[in-house]
């Protein structure tokens, strides 16, 4: 029997909600009293299989940027198990792990290091790398001289062309101008044409549609419906009209 690639088993997430930095800084030393408790994913479990892909839709802060956090590791449960197999690349924060002062070359190379890439592999994908981003002669100076924009299309060059067995994507992203869109948008199409397990949060529902087979509804922390892409929406709309 075929093992999920990625596996979530009865997890759960919660988050303290400051009223301010101050508090936030308090909170360092001393415990807070009665704190208010966000409860980000509530007793969440799903199985994703190599291949898929699935659209994980609802409304701001029903816990989709949390799950997506957990398969890139940089949150981790309060209870629960995750399972994650394979080399996930994650179109979220584009220019985390970047330095800088290094050349966007070098960057290129300590952003493989951060995904445990070696460095005879990170050559075979630097030139590809380099040709997708359209940094021309900016590529051998300093990140700090780039613009945010310039930053971002090398975070997404680098996550598009590692090969990844899993791709994670947030719609959110702005990268670059029109035609550079486009470009990208194309780039995940072949991505998961090739096979790649990917999972895209968007608000755009026909977006959704055309790149994913299957959804995950979240409403305020739960999981309310797993399967077909159709269904998902017309149960999320469905929810929409009710009190």
């Amino acid at each position: 029997m075929e093992q999920p690639i990625i596996s979530f088993k009865n997890v759960n997430k919660e988050y303290i909600l400051y009223k301010n930095d101050r508090e936030r800084f308090r909170a360092l030393f001393l415990k807070p009293k009665n704190p208010k408790i966000n409860k980000a994913l509530k007793d969440v479990s799903f199985d994703i299989y190599s291949g898929e892909s699935i659209g994980i839709i609802g409304d701001n802060c029903a816990g989709k940027s949390t799950i997506l956090k957990m398969i890139t590791g940089v949150a981790h449960p309060d209870s629960g198990e995750i399972v994650v197999n394979g080399k996930v690349a994650a179109l979220l924060e584009l220019t985390a792990g970047f330095s800088m002062e290094m050349t966007g070359r070098e960057n290129i190379y300590l952003k493989g290091y951060i995904l445990g890439l070696e460095d005879e592999y990170i050559r075979t994908i630097e030139e590809r790398i380099i040709d997708f981003a359209q940094l021309g002669d900016y590529i051998d100076q300093p990140v700090r001289t780039y613009s945010s924009g310039m930053r971002m299309r090398l975070g997404f060059a680098i996550n598009v062309n590692i090969e990844p067995d899993i791709l994670v994507v947030d719609e959110a992203l702005s990268v670059g101008d029109a035609t550079f869109k486009k470009k990208c948008k194309a780039k995940i199409a072949e991505i998961i044409k090739s096979g790649v397990t990917v999972l895209y949060v968007s608000h755009n529902q026909a977006g959704v549609k055309e790149l994913c087979h299957r959804a995950i509804f979240m409403k305020k922390g739960e999981l309310i419906f797993d399967g077909d892409v159709n269904e998902a929406y017309k149960i999320y709309e469905e929810s929409k009209t009710k009190k």
